[in-house]
């Protein structure tokens, strides 16, 4: 297998990991595919928002203006997720 084989089969005796460092590498993994798609809307968005003529160099307003848009979409998804994940811990306490 590509890229799993060479993860999972190089630790723990035998050449096994146990469940829980997989389990972690996946976490990891998920992590970073999260913070990928999240940088890749944020550019986007922002792009479309504040770059009306793309060129060699960003004039002071746009410069400004991806600043400042950034800040708000990580301010928002900062929000966001503390709120998801207070209910996600709501809803384990209650099960």
């Amino acid at each position: 297998m590509d890229g799993f084989g060479s993860d999972f089969s190089s630790g723990g005796a035998g050449g096994k990991m146990d469940t829980g460092t997989i389990m972690e590498q996946v976490k990891v993994q998920i992590a970073v595919a999260n913070a990928q798609e999240l940088l890749q809307r944020m550019t986007d968005k922002c792009f479309k928002k504040c770059i009306g003529k793309p060129g060699s160099s960003l004039d002071n307003s746009e410069q400004k203006c991806i600043a400042m848009c950034m800040d708000r979409y990580m301010d928002a998804w900062n929000t966001v997720s503390r709120a998801y994940n207070s209910r996600l811990q709501r809803e384990r306490a209650r099960i």
